[in-house]
């Protein structure tokens, strides 16, 4: 499917959906805990619906409600799956279900879409091995799954890399159930706030870990009992991203509804790069509201994408419109999400007339010349999809996008989200 993005400027109200990163990290302690959970205001996307199948296959029982998903947990006693675990296309459910399945006794086989049989995994294979769980990958010489889990994995000292956060999430989820002490290192801790958002769920579910300030140790004292989930979604700052540059760069008056400032997730610091590139936006906390008067000049900035890797396409977007430079770095996480986000976004807007270029650990944009209209590619990314669509809003001459169905990932409605504020962004 493509979309045909014109020059359009938006005015009205907005809400995200709920966040993919909560919903996900919901569902699996969902389905180690001990009684029936109820998620509100989950995201009905395709990674979440995976986390909820993998779920499934580790003995829970799920309910899809029309605002909430039902979940009756195993009270930290997953089952064998019958099958091979397809993750779709979402790394952190795949990272997360390869520590779920070292808990068990038997051999797990987990894989997922041809993205993620692209994503590295060598480093939590060799982590979980410490465990005394027998894990290897299943093509020879290839850092992705398939992946072959043989547990149960023991309590004790588990050294990480870090710079896939998801990894020290698994880990740490599942060393709850652990009989004995697990201490987990990370040698180089990465997108901080995506552990930190685990660790907000864990405790919240009655789950306690202790963790040095730096982030590097963490101890988890097994076995101990997640508690049932009641509790709803946050929006998806992730998702606000784009709406949110949309707005920014066009003659825009829009409201983006229903966040929460208080979020753990590290995204919802693009609202502040946006005020200090120039941006009309006012934060309203006490109503969980977003104000945005666009059209205004930006001036780019340096920001350090280390702990935000998610934000990268959006930001490219915008350094895209500022004036002057725009420097990101800290890209050594976002080169291994979906895409080369880096690459990709080099290349697409180089075909909107964009000056951009990249060295190993840096993005550099000379903005304020504007865009124009072209044909570019989502290289079946969502995130890259959802920024090209925003650049288009502002471009000279329509924009169209390729294999626009990945948003699906994420952010389900965004068309229809965006076209309801004034937005013209055609299905074909």
């Amino acid at each position: 499917m493509q979309a045909k993005v014109r020059n359009q400027k938006l005015s009205g109200s907005v809400m995200v959906p709920g966040s993919k990163s909560h919903t996900i990290r919901a569902v699996m302690i969902a389905a180690m805990a001990n009684g029936k959970s109820i998620i509100q205001n989950p995201l009905t996307s395709a990674d979440c619906k995976s986390a909820l199948s993998v779920a499934q296959a580790f003995g829970a029982e799920c309910e899809m409600q029309k605002d909430a998903w039902i979940i009756s947990g195993t009270n930290g006693k997953l089952k064998l799956p019958d099958n091979v675990i397809d993750c779709g296309n979402s790394g952190t459910t795949t990272y997360i279900a390869c520590s779920m399945a070292a808990t068990i006794k038997g051999s797990t086989i987990i894989t997922g879409d041809a993205q993620i049989r692209r994503r590295p995994i060598k480093t939590l294979i060799e982590s979980l091995d410490q465990t005394d769980a027998e894990a290897f990958i299943a093509r020879p010489g290839i850092d992705a799954p398939p992946v072959v889990i043989t547990g149960p994995m023991k309590a004790g000292d588990i050294y990480l890399e870090g710079k896939i956060s998801p990894q020290v999430s698994g880990v740490l989820l599942s060393a709850a159930m652990l009989e004995g002490t697990t201490t987990v290192h990370v040698k180089y801790p990465m997108e901080v706030s995506y552990v930190k958002m685990t660790l907000d769920w864990m405790e919240g579910q009655g789950v306690r870990v202790e963790h040095d300030d730096a982030f590097m140790k963490y101890v988890v004292h097994g076995p101990q009992t997640y508690q049932p989930v009641n509790r709803a979604i946050p929006s998806d700052w992730s998702g606000v991203a784009f709406p949110l540059i949309g707005a920014v760069m066009t003659k825009s008056e829009m409201t983006i509804e229903g966040v929460d400032f208080n979020d753990v997730q590290g995204d919802k610091e693009i609202v502040d790069i946006l005020i200090r590139m120039g941006a009309d936006i006012t934060k309203d906390e006490v109503n969980g509201r977003i104000l945005i008067k666009g059209g205004k000049r930006l001036h780019g900035v340096h920001v350090d994408c280390k702990n935000i890797p998610d934000t990268l396409p959006a930001l490219s977007v915008i350094g895209a419109y500022a004036d002057g430079e725009m420097t990101l770095t800290g890209l050594e996480v976002v080169r291994l999400k979906e895409t080369d986000r880096v690459a990709v976004m080099q290349n697409e807007l180089r075909k909107m007339g964009v000056q951009i270029d990249s060295e190993e650990d840096k993005v550099i944009i000379k903005g304020g010349k504007g865009f124009v209209g072209a044909e570019v590619e989502s290289h079946d990314d969502h995130r890259v999809a959802m920024a090209l669509m925003m650049a288009g809003l502002v471009a000279k001459g329509e924009t169209v996008v390729n294999e626009i169905e990945c948003v699906g990932v994420s952010f389900p409605n965004f068309l229809e989200v965006m076209n309801n504020v004034g937005a013209d962004i055609e299905a074909l």
